[in-house]
């Protein structure tokens, strides 16, 4: 049950296909790609002097080297640390030092960095810059025939994001990727041979596990030449590559559908964005819908659920005539074919449809546990359920809403008040680019409402119209007491709006 199965049988079947692009310029066929992950594995196995089940980092930014050194280390059984590039040095250096990592693969830019997180990581033996000669050398090996795996071995231990304490490795097995890689055929979209996978999202999350099925059929992994996400570079791409696919963050999509050029650009190649980590709030996505067309797949997943959950597909995005379309597009969609979703009380008993809980998950895409964490392993999978920490709500048809997550639950006067319904309200004002709405100590309430808001460029809006705005959409203990006015929210390294940073920025007003 190797993944790297997967690149094997497609390179058998379309060896002459592009598998891997930098920019607009086609750099490996599927032949090609195999050819350097099987001499990959045999130097990992017989240079490095590394065994199956031992541990690989990536500190890298999107680059063509990722696709082949991570199918190239689990043709040698080995589990892959995908680190995203942009930490810091410390950061590195705890992921390297709790996984236990034997070698780390990072690209050139990010040198000064990696070495300084080097002291902190003990068992780390090989530290290879990925366009050096010892890199190239290890592909100058022989090929070499993929490695027997267990389903249940480790293949990806994905370290989150840590915003609530130090970041925990989900163990993440060939099965978990199996799952997930069928589900993406079964439920998000499906794709044909000589398709393309722009990666302007970090291949080290959502973009590089979306490269699984991209390469078991046949479709061409473009690199930005920039490594990320520019809206110019990305509208270019578009127009190049055919059926051209994302994985985007939802800020990433309004960046997309607020560039100044959108209304012009050529999107006739443009076949899907796929957007998650977060909901998207319904305005921004009728706005994408009339701008982009019918493209949107909405998923919700975890890191611990890799991209698996709910989702809302392009047939019920599109479905304008439901009467209920505007709930649906603000939901998270219906649970996905492999897995089963409920709402629970704090006793784990399900509570009826409607009533807000918080939502477990299970099914073969979720994760065995934490690595070397077993209390925090123990506090979310229970009986093989995942609690995933996310409030929300199941309806009669079945379709889920995220109410928030439980740690940002505002609790005033003993009230539950949820912040994602009050920012769609706010969301609704035309002069509002971007809100976020936490909860301020008070010593008699507890938390007031506290609304941290971005307006578009040039545009003003008092305090007195965002109350009036409120009061005619939602009950008046919601409405915010207080409305600060910033430039930017803070965001982390996946577009992820911060609301504990914003909490702690809080005593400076």
């Amino acid at each position: 049950m190797n993944l790297a199965g997967l690149l094997s049988r497609t390179a058998l079947t379309y060896p002459n296909y592009t598998a891997v692009s930098i920019g607009q310029e086609a750099l490996l066929t599927y032949a090609q790609l195999r050819e350097n992950a099987a001499r990959l594995s045999n130097g990992l196995q017989n240079i490095m002097k590394l065994n199956p089940g031992d541990r690989v980092a990536l500190i890298m930014k999107n680059s063509p080297e990722v696709i082949e050194i991570v199918f190239g280390a689990w043709q040698a059984g080995l589990c892959v640390v995908p680190i995203n590039s942009k930490l810091h040095p410390r950061e590195f250096g705890f992921i390297l030092e709790n996984s236990g990592a034997k070698a780390c693969f990072f690209t050139k830019e990010l040198s000064e960095a990696v070495n300084d997180a080097r002291s902190d990581a003990v068992a780390l033996e090989h530290l290879i810059e990925t366009s050096s000669e010892e890199y190239s050398s290890l592909k100058n090996s022989n090929e070499i025939a993929e490695n027997e795996v267990k389903p249940t071995d480790l293949a990806w231990l994905f370290y989150t994001s840590g915003t609530t304490g130090r970041p925990k490795g989900a163990m993440l097995s060939h099965r978990n990727l199996y799952s997930m890689t069928m589900n993406y055929l079964a439920d998000v979209d499906q794709i044909e041979p000589g398709d393309s996978l722009i990666h302007a999202a970090p291949m080290s999350h959502g973009s590089g596990l979306y490269a699984i099925p991209h390469v078991a059929r046949a479709a061409n992994n473009v690199i930005p030449k920039s490594g990320g996400f520019d809206v110019a570079e990305t509208l270019a791409l578009i127009e190049h590559w055919p059926n051209s696919t994302f994985f985007f963050a939802p800020t990433m999509v309004t960046r997309l559908i607020n560039a100044p050029n959108i209304q012009t650009a050529n999107l006739k190649k443009l076949k899907t964005i796929v957007y998650g980590g977060a909901p998207m709030y319904l305005n921004d996505t009728l706005k994408a819908l009339d701008i982009l067309g019918p493209k949107l797949v909405q998923i919700y997943g975890q890191g611990e659920s890799p991209m698996t959950i709910t989702g809302l597909p392009k047939r019920l995005i599109n479905d304008k005539t439901h009467p209920n379309h505007h709930k649906r597009l603000a939901s998270v969609g219906i649970a996905r074919t492999d897995v089963d979703v409920c709402v629970v009380d704090e006793n784990g008993a399900a509570v009826p449809t409607g009533e807000i809980g918080e939502i477990i998950v299970r099914g073969d895409v979720v994760m065995s546990g934490y690595w070397n964490n077993v209390e925090a392993t123990k506090s979310s999978v229970r009986d093989g359920w995942l609690w995933t920490g996310d409030i929300g709500a199941l309806d009669e048809e079945g379709f889920l809403t995220l109410k928030d997550r439980s740690k940002d639950l505002i609790i005033s006067g003993g009230t539950n008040i949820y912040p994602r319904e009050i920012e769609e309200v706010l969301l609704k004002h035309p002069s509002i680019y971007e809100v976020a709405v936490v909860g301020k100590p008070h010593n008699d309430w507890g938390e007031t409402v506290t609304a941290f808001v971005c307006l578009h460029e040039g545009k003003n809006v008092t305090s007195e119209e965002l109350d009036a705005l409120c009061l005619d959409n939602i009950a008046r203990f919601k409405r915010p007491k207080e409305y600060l006015f910033v430039k930017q929210l803070p965001k982390n390294n996946y577009g992820k709006i911060l609301k504990t940073v914003l909490r702690e920025q809080l005593s400076n007003y």
